[in-house]
């Protein structure tokens, strides 16, 4: 890759931090541990005007949860816990009042996001993981199906983990990743702490856009409680450059093995379909590429974060974008720079197949879907025109086959689900089911 192909991109991110009102960003690259690019973007701070640099602290949000996904396969190899063993094997207590018999939820199925249960109402008010056990059991939570049956995120029982991970090893969720994995790794700039990010200097402002789209407004960091587990490290793409090695150089870190070659695989192994070529695994999902290549990703999204991170195995690419803005097309900008590294066009969408619906088809699609966690989507048809209403926008909508809608602007498909009847009951919402409401 010649250097000069890394100013088109530099150009491409200044357009798209404008159009996406994005205040600040950070960049950076590897091929083989060799840095390939790292910049800064844009403000951390739109008062004092203070630039982003590589080492600037953001959120990462469901970054994180690959974090957790690791150190639970650490545990596994060596032999204290298992993935196939049932989650009362470690937590006794865990109970779902929708579910009857829980001993078939295993840890695999928290890894995976396929425990069944919709995404619910958050609790940030809970800082004891233990408390969310009771959280789980005193309500009687939507469930989807069966363990195994479909993919949704949940954040509740994925934060479970944490939990796990304390009873077999005796130690707080936090100490236990940042001793294991962030300090071997000498993330020295990466924490669970908001005390400690205070203590830093370099760390963003977060924002979320205002009410009318037009502007920023400066948002606190979130509390997050319990789900910290699931997206409460603060790190810099500089540091996640290193962690990233770590799944392209087979778990080790300069010379020493975190965790072998075979959990890290295991990590992103497809063990549920979300897309036409898209699978999820273990807190990573992967996509089969051009030319027999592998995309594997996590993005992350709070108030005042936009993240992705990923990394491309065959050829030993890690990528990470970091933003202080939620809600922003971070996956896009990581694509763009994956794509300069593999020497591809920068703007090469990905597209759906294109498909001619009948009216019939369509009117199935009608309805509202929401979630206890607050993502819902309205779906209109008039005109012979489909859009979605979402977080108070309309998105032009078309259908790329008897099942699926496609978000035109973002080309990002909608994946809806039958059951009896009709009309659709359920549609996945990037990582989140929802279902009909009306």
């Amino acid at each position: 890759m010649s250097a000069g192909q890394w100013p088109l991109f530099e150009e491409y991110m200044s357009r798209k931090m404008e159009e996406e009102r994005i205040a600040g960003a950070a960049v950076a690259v590897s091929r083989h541990g060799e840095l390939l690019f790292q910049k800064g973007f844009g403000v951390r701070d739109l008062e004092t005007k203070e630039p982003v640099t590589p080492d600037t602290v953001f959120g990462i949000a469901s970054v994180t949860k690959s974090f957790t996904a690791m150190a639970v396969m650490q545990l596994a190899e060596e032999g204290k816990l298992s993935i196939e063993d049932p989650v009362n094997a470690y937590l006794p207590e865990f109970s779902l009042a929708s579910l009857e018999d829980t001993s078939s939820v295993c840890i695999h199925h928290l890894l995976s996001h396929t425990t069944g249960l919709a995404p619910i109402r958050r609790r940030e008010e809970l800082c004891r993981l233990s408390d969310h056990l009771e959280y789980l059991a005193g309500e009687p939570h939507e469930l989807l199906g069966r363990p195994g049956e479909y993919f949704s995120y949940c954040n509740d029982t994925f934060l479970l983990l944490g939990l796990i991970v304390e009873r077999v090893t005796g130690r707080l969720f936090r100490r236990h990743v940042t001793s294991r994995l962030l300090d071997p790794l000498e993330m020295n700039r990466s924490t669970f702490s908001l005390e400690e990010v205070k203590r830093l200097s370099d760390v963003s402002v977060p924002y979320v856009k205002d009410s009318d789209g037009n502007g920023l407004k400066r948002a606190d960091w979130p509390l997050l409680g319990n789900y910290e587990v699931g997206g409460g490290i603060r790190s810099n793409v500089r540091d996640l450059l290193k962690y990233g090695q770590l799944y392209v150089n087979g778990g080790y870190c300069q010379g020493e093995n975190i965790v072998s070659e075979a959990s890290l695989r295991r990590m992103w192994h497809p063990v549920h379909k979300i897309g036409r070529n898209t699978y999820y695994g273990y807190a990573l999902k992967s996509t089969l590429g051009r030319e027999g290549m592998t995309l594997v990703e996590h993005g992350g999204s709070q108030p005042g974060v936009s993240s992705h991170f990923g990394f491309v195995p065959e050829e030993g690419i890690v990528a990470v974008v970091l933003t202080n803005v939620a809600d922003v097309p971070v996956r896009d900008l990581w694509l763009a720079a994956v794509r300069n590294a593999l020497g591809l066009p920068l703007e090469q969408q990905e597209k759906e197949p294109e498909y001619e619906a009948s009216v019939e088809e369509l009117e199935r699609f009608v309805g509202t879907y929401a979630c206890a966690e607050g993502s819902s989507v309205r779906i209109t048809f008039a005109g012979g025109m489909l859009q979605a209403e979402m977080a108070g926008e309309q998105f032009a909508l078309r259908a790329s086959d008897s099942r699926t809608l496609v978000i035109r602007k973002h080309e990002m498909p909608l994946p809806f689900f039958w059951k009896e009847g009709e009309k659709a009951w359920a549609v996945l919402l990037g990582s989140r089911m929802l279902t009909r409401k009306k």
